[in-house]
């Protein structure tokens, strides 16, 4: 029997570090009965936040899938982290969610993180809800923090409940809608209610911002507009209509108020998660694409009756196996079913089909169309990112696109024994998160540990001393430079090697020359006449490319690079395709030093938050560290300042900040681009590589 799909809601509930998104979501979770008892973030005890790391330092790290019921709606929800070195969890949860929740702390406002992770949502398309949290406490203004979403995030909040009272006189709520207030009593327990008249000293206020939210409301639907403008009002019913069609169109935002610690406010919020956010079926299907990721103009109809089709969106290792989390977007599927992985090409047996509560689960014999759910032990290495399908009728769904990492630490082993338990750890953790990367230092054989930020690789190294007891030495963080040319050259190249039999030859002339930024490498052939056969074209590509990982300076891979092939020669006999790719690279060891070669470091967008009395010391100390400052922007409580700072300068940049600013300074950063190095920080660094690599061949 399949279920009827308008009654689904798969959301997301994302924000800053500390803007309340878990706490918001244990909140839910006790209105639709899942849990009895509240766990606290600050204690370490929510339902989501379940990892050791996770409860201790009161963040979220990996997106937990909770479902649950309101109003005979079944809810699907995901608590994403709002830390900058995790955003790949909220990037990959926003893409197999139909609709998600902001939430806003209401005295910080609009935070760093908040803005990345609403671009994220923007670019997935994803309708949302605004959620004004904290507003119990010191600095709070439901108001200010609307104006913020306007100004900062460029979005149009339609505001649907007003606070009443502030700070901490705050105890309820008015919905504009119905023109009711709520009031919550004391006692902190979220049913504690009494529905009233609007206070008097609100009546004014009430009424300019109702007329607002209908005359935003009914641009939505011509006739009602018309209407309108002739002095009939809109039945709530209609208003609610044009809202859900606004809300869904990404017109503007409903926003809500309240707090979720004191279980203020919280039943309105669940009851516009069924009113105004897109069932599976109403939101712009999914697109199908071709092996080369390009769209074939075909889409995953949200529909139990089409072919089965999932996208896997993170895997995650527990007690009981892997556990590959899937969202379905088509067809049905059964436990015992043979499905395809469209990427890898092997088919998979369903063994075992759970429904996840954090990480409790409720074993299923079918799932279909918008479920999201969890298959347990897979076994053909399924990983983000993949597409699960009939093998009836293959087909991909758009892939993730997940950022490079900007930052690696060298570990090993404090025992001999523990080797190979690290190399199995870190199989594990890997395939459970795109952004971190492991490899091996082909020079010192040391293991390198790849990620996002100081943070990300610290937890990383705290997961394989607690979850898999491997005790590890961590070097100091690297940065991950690159390489690059600065002007074109024109050279040939030869290679010939005669000894007893058929030989080598292979002649080449070409032309190496910078490329556009995020380029990458780009080879082309202008030959005529045949002095080099079309068909060693693809060994002379494949020669140049794969020396694009060592650069000349410093070994370091080599960022956009265009090589022309303009002339060259050939044997009869003694040219091969592998005598054209050695050509390749020796052309391009003998060329690439000639080009001027440049260091290339990866530049940091920066977002510091200092009191007002300490900008000038933050200000001072981020042009010490090359800073560039892009603006400044005063708020109630203090003063953020934009910048772009290298990422070389940046580590332990949390102490000094807290040092600076009396413990009161946060910042938070993400990667911008790659910037060339001043000559005296590059000098430095080649330096420093050439010694390493002369210690490593000495051992």
């Amino acid at each position: 029997m399949s279920a009827d799909l308008s009654l689904y809601r798969n959301i997301g509930i994302f924000a800053h570090v500390d803007a309340g998104k878990t706490t918001t979501t244990e909140r839910i979770l006790k209105l639709t009965g899942k849990i009895h008892k509240l766990g606290e973030v600050h204690e370490g005890e929510s339902t989501t936040d379940f990892m050791e790391q996770e409860a201790e330092r009161g963040i979220t790290i990996q997106s937990a899938a909770v479902s649950c019921f309101w109003k005979g709606h079944r809810f699907n929800v995901i608590d994403t982290p709002g830390h900058v070195d995790f955003t790949v969890e909220v990037y990959r949860s926003l893409k197999v969610l139909d609709g998600g929740i902001g939430v806003f702390c209401g005295s910080g406002g609009v935070e760093p993180q908040s803005e990345t992770n609403w671009r994220y949502a923007n670019d997935a398309e994803v309708s949302r809800l605004i959620f004004v949290n904290k507003l119990d406490r010191i600095g709070a203004d439901f108001i200010r923090v609307t104006e913020q979403v306007k100004k900062v995030l460029g979005a149009n909040p339609l505001i649907m409940t007003l606070p009443i009272g502030r700070e901490d006189t705050f105890k309820g709520v008015v919905d504009l809608l119905t023109k009711q207030a709520y009031v919550w009593d004391e006692s902190g327990q979220p049913e504690n209610y009494t529905v009233t008249d609007v206070p008097a000293d609100m009546a004014d206020d009430v009424e300019m911002y109702r007329q607002q939210l209908i005359e935003t409301a009914v641009e939505q639907d011509d006739d009602l507009l018309m209407a309108y403008m002739e002095g009939e009002e809109p039945s709530i019913e209609d208003i609610k209509r044009c809202i859900r069609k606004g809300c869904r169109d990404l017109a503007f935002f409903p926003t809500y108020c309240g707090s979720a610690f004191k279980n203020k406010g919280m039943q309105l919020l669940l009851d516009a998660v069924v009113d105004y956010l897109p069932s599976p079926t109403e939101v712009i299907p999914q697109p199908l694409t071709d092996e080369e990721g390009n769209e074939t103009g075909q889409h995953a109809i949200v529909s139990p009756d089409e072919p089965f089709r999932a996208l896997a969106f993170k895997i995650m290792d527990d007690r009981f196996g892997a556990l590959t989390f899937i969202r379905i977007y088509s067809g049905v599927l059964n436990k015992g079913d043979t499905i395809l992985n469209s990427y890898t090409g092997k088919t998979e047996r369903v063994g075992r089909m759970v429904e996840m509560h954090a990480n409790d689960r409720t074993d299923l014999t079918t799932a279909q169309a918008g479920d999201i759910i969890a298959l347990v032990g897979l076994k053909n290495n399924t990983q983000t990112g993949h597409t699960l399908c009939d093998p009836k009728s293959p087909c991909t769904l758009e892939p993730m696109v997940f950022p490079e990492p900007v930052i690696s630490i060298s570990v090993t082993p404090k025992d001999k024994g523990s080797v190979e338990k690290m190399g199995i750890a870190i199989g594990k953790m890997v395939a459970e998160d795109p952004t971190f990367r492991v490899e091996t230092d082909p020079d010192s054989g040391e293991t390198i540990l790849k990620g996002m930020g100081e943070l990300h690789l610290d937890i990383k190294v705290d997961i394989l001393k607690r979850t898999y007891g491997v005790e590890l030495v961590v070097g100091q963080p690297q940065v991950a430079y690159r390489e690059t040319i600065t002007r074109e050259i024109e050279d040939s190249y030869t290679h010939k090697k005669q000894s007893g039999g058929s030989g080598q030859y292979g002649k080449i002339d070409y032309r190496i020359r910078p490329g556009e930024q995020n380029s990458g490498f780009k080879f082309t052939s202008t030959v005529v006449g045949g002095s080099v056969p079309k068909e060693f074209f693809p060994a002379i590509e494949k020669g140049f490319e794969s020396m694009m990982s060592t650069g000349p300076l410093a070994g370091f891979p080599v960022l956009d690079v265009e090589v022309e092939l303009f002339d060259g020669g050939f044997h009869a006999v003694d040219s091969s395709a592998i005598a054209f790719e050695i050509a390749a690279k020796g052309a391009f060891r003998q060329s690439m030093p000639k080009a001027g070669p440049q260091l290339l470091e990866p530049i940091m967008k920066v977002d510091v938050f200092t009191p007002e009395d300490h900008v000038g010391d933050v200000i001072g100390d981020l042009n010490r560290r090359r800073g560039m400052i892009s603006g400044q922007e005063a708020g109630v409580t203090g003063v953020r300042i934009k910048g772009d700072v290298p990422l070389s300068e940046m580590f332990g940049y949390i102490s000094t900040l807290r040092t600076m600013t009396s413990g009161r300074g946060q910042f938070s950063m993400e990667f911008s681009h790659y910037s060339p190095c001043p000559t005296n920080v590059a000098d430095a660094v080649i330096a420093k590589e050439k010694e390493k690599k002369a210690a490593a061949a000495k051992n």
